[in-house]
């Protein structure tokens, strides 16, 4: 029998929920490009619940402990002597997602003698030591795709929220405000502008077909060049790198995974080439762009906004200068946890649960690592550095 060891975020302030906004789900078979969508056995969870928060476990306890096997779920992730480390001794398994992320390190994995399965419900394993897990022996898997539309959607409304001024214009409604003038007197229309994104992968293609009705030139970069068809119907301009692409925009969406040519991109250097007055939009990761840096050029006016939900760490200390620099549109990291979202990966997370408890291979878009050495999409979004 397996211990599951699963690490969720808190249940919210006033309890976990007893009614929601909304009756249903629209129901998603099929991802573009025709992926389908998760296909558990069975789930024992409503679709639209709150699946993601401690008391929700994903839906997951009843599934496990009828066939014998131990689930342990807890929020208690950072720290000396956490419930995450103490528990992580014996554990099989371990899920969490990447808004509440359980980092297992280097030092993590070797202390965990019996683990053999890292899931992350939800997508971006890289709060996973990807090299560890390979000399482990450790199989990573993610629900692939789940929430990437998602989190595209969060992309559109953030870039529109920054250009538009919406968050401090609607900061003046709630303090009873109306002056007009200090609403607009940074506001654009997106129309004719260049947006661009570090990566044209599953989130930043999608970002694209969303932007390309608001009549904006689009560009993008990314080490697998889209096929001509997809570039030619979206109008898109492929550039080499980061480096090439980012002075010709007004608006960079960043949806890259995080790895070693990754981390640190954004920069004084970088963002010294930007356009005077540009925004940068982060979903992706924290590290891919520097903190400090990006505090600097809000504050200088080199960029005029900035604006996601990724930090470092996660979650972010109150002291994190993202919370008081100006001009910025930063939520915790929600964008990939929307109640749609939960229902796919936390049956996306079972089915994976499913196959691996009952020796049956897991789908091989899931699988990062997987028989020591990157595999399935991670073998597409990784790179592992000895």
């Amino acid at each position: 029998m397996a211990k599951v060891l699963c690490v969720l975020y808190d249940d919210p302030t006033d309890g976990y929920p007893t009614s929601y906004a909304r009756d249903d789900l629209p129901v998603i078979d099929r991802y573009p490009g025709g992926q389908t969508a998760p296909t558990p056995e069975a789930v024992d969870f409503t679709p639209g619940r709150l699946l993601g928060s401690v008391s929700g476990e994903l839906g997951l306890r009843g599934f496990l402990e009828a066939a014998g096997h131990t689930l342990v779920v807890t929020s208690d992730k950072d720290g000396d002597g956490s419930v995450f480390d103490r528990e992580l001794v014996d554990a099989d398994v371990v899920i969490s997602q990447p808004f509440w992320p359980a980092y297992l390190t280097a030092e993590r994995i070797a202390a965990a003698g019996n683990l053999k399965l890292a899931i992350t419900a939800g997508i971006g394993s890289d709060h996973v030591d990807l090299d560890a897990a390979i000399a482990h022996g450790v199989t990573v898997a993610e629900v692939t795709y789940c929430n990437s539309i998602s989190v595209a959607e969060h992309v559109v409304m953030t870039t529109l929220a920054l250009v538009r001024n919406y968050l401090p214009s609607h900061r003046v409604v709630l303090d009873g405000g109306w002056n007009i003038a200090d609403c607009v007197a940074r506001s654009y229309d997106l129309e004719g502008m260049q947006v661009g994104t570090v990566a044209a992968g599953r989130i930043g293609l999608a970002v694209l077909r969303r932007l390309a009705p608001f009549e904006v030139g689009l560009h993008y970069t990314d080490r697998h060049r889209l096929p001509r068809a997809v570039e030619e119907e979206l109008g898109l301009t492929f550039h080499e790198s980061a480096q090439d692409m980012v002075p010709h925009c007004d608006v960079v969406t960043v949806n890259a995974p995080l790895h070693p040519e990754t981390e640190g991109l954004f920069g004084d250097k970088l963002i010294g080439t930007m356009k005077r007055g540009a925004y940068l939009v982060n979903t992706a990761r924290a590290l891919i762009v520097d903190r400090d840096a990006v505090d600097r050029a809000l504050r200088s006016g080199q960029l005029a906004g900035y604006a996601g939900d990724v930090w470092f760490p996660q979650p972010a200390p109150a002291d994190h200068p993202w919370r008081t620099m100006p001009h910025h549109g930063m939520t915790p990291h929600i964008s990939g946890s929307s109640l749609s979202a939960q229902a796919r990966y936390a049956a996306g997370t079972r089915e994976i649960l499913e196959c691996w408890l009952a020796g049956r291979p897991v789908r091989e878009e899931y699988l990062i690592v997987d028989g020591g050495a990157l595999a399935g999409a991670g073998a597409h979004a990784y790179s592992v550095h000895g």
